[in-house]
C-alpha cells in the first residue's frame, strides 16, 4: 500500500544539465538510509559540450554516494586518488565518512556525444560510523551485482541484500536497491526484509497493488513492513529502494550529519581550503553557496 507519492522536481545543476530531485522531500526526508535521490537526465548531449555541464570538484561528509547509469558514461576522480569511468549497469560507491572530494566529468560525451541517464543516490552512514575513513569501490558484472530473469522481469541487485541475494557493494547498514526492467503485465512483489521501502519509476507506467498508477519520475513510499505488488502497464524501468532508517540527519549543501555543529565545521573546512581536491582534477572547484 502507498503511504505517499513524491513527484520529481526539476533542477538545473548548471550549464543546462537538469536532474529530477525526489529526496529529500518536505513530507519525507528519507527512505531507510537513502537521504538523497536525483534522477540525471535523460538528455542527449552533442560532441563538444562545454565543461560547465560537468560536476566540478566538491566535498562530502557523512554519506556514501551511489552512482548508477542507464545510458552514457561519467568519469569519477577523487581525493583518494581514484580515477574510474562508470558505464550502464555498474556501480560507483564512494564513502565520504570524515570527508572526501570528487568530480564527475562528461568526458566521453564531450568527445563523441552521448545520451546521459542515471541516478545519483546518497546513503547516510549509521550512528557510530558517520566519520569512518573515506573509501571508493567500483562494481560491475553479475558476480558483483546479481541478476535474474523471471516472468517478464529482468532484475539486478544494485546494492544491499534481499531475495536471497547479496551485492558486493560494501554497505554500512541494512538496505536493498534493485533495478527492474518489466514487460507489460509483469508483476513484482516488493521486499519486506527492511522496514521502509519505495518504488521509483524511471520510465513507463506501473500500478501498485492494482490500484494507483505511478509514472515517469514518481516515487511511491510504501507502508512500513507491508509487501506491495508492482504491475507494469507498459514496458517500464523501475527502481526499488529501502532499508532501515538512521534517525535524524541534517543536510547542508553536500554535507550530511546527525550534528549541526559538524556541518558547520565541514563548511568552514571547505571555505578555508582545508579539504584536499581530487588528484588529477585540482584546478577548479565548486565554491560554498552563499
Amino acid at each position: 500500500m502507498i503511504e505517499l507519492v513524491i513527484d520529481q522536481r526539476r533542477k538545473d545543476l548548471g550549464g543546462g544539465f537538469e536532474v529530477g530531485r525526489v529526496l529529500p522531500f518536505a513530507k519525507r526526508r528519507a527512505v531507510g538510509p537513502f537521504v538523497f535521490f536525483d534522477r540525471m537526465g535523460p538528455v542527449d548531449m552533442p560532441a563538444g559540450i562545454p565543461m560547465s555541464m560537468d560536476v566540478r570538484p566538491h566535498p562530502h561528509i557523512g554519506i556514501s554516494t551511489l552512482s548508477y547509469l542507464f545510458d552514457g558514461e561519467i568519469t569519477h576522480r577523487d581525493s583518494l586518488g581514484y580515477h574510474q569511468d562508470i558505464r550502464p549497469g555498474e556501480v560507483n560507491w564512494m564513502t565520504a565518512g570524515s570527508g572526501v572530494t570528487h568530480s564527475e566529468r562528461l568526458e566521453r560525451a564531450r568527445r563523441e556525444g552521448a545520451r546521459m541517464e542515471g541516478i545519483q543516490a546518497w546513503v547516510g552512514l549509521p550512528d557510530g560510523q558517520e566519520e569512518v575513513d573515506p573509501s571508493f569501490e567500483h562494481h560491475a558484472g553479475s558476480s558483483a551485482l546479481p541478476t535474474w530473469k523471471s516472468d517478464g522481469v529482468s532484475g539486478r541487485l544494485v546494492a544491499g541484500e534481499t531475495m536471497g541475494m547479496k551485492a558486493a557493494v560494501g554497505v554500512y547498514s541494512p538496505l536493498h536497491y534493485l533495478h527492474l526492467d518489466m514487460d507489460p503485465g509483469a508483476r513484482f512483489q516488493t521486499p519486506t526484509e527492511h522496514s521502509e521501502s519505495a518504488v521509483y519509476v524511471v520510465s513507463g507506467l506501473v500500478e501498485i497493488d492494482d490500484g494507483r498508477p505511478l509514472g515517469h519520475g514518481q516515487m511511491a513510499v510504501l507502508e512500513k513492513g507491508i509487501a506491495s505488488v508492482v504491475c507494469a502497464q507498459e514496458p517500464s524501468v523501475v527502481m526499488i529502494l529501502g532499508g532501515e532508517p538512521l534517525g535524524q540527519r541534517f543536510i547542508d549543501w553536500n554535507f550530511v550529519s546527525s550534528s549541526k555543529d559538524r556541518l558547520e565545521q565541514a563548511k568552514a573546512d571547505w571555505r578555508a581550503g582545508r579539504m584536499k581536491l581530487p588528484d588529477m582534477d585540482d584546478q577548479e572547484f565548486i565554491p560554498l553557496p552563499e
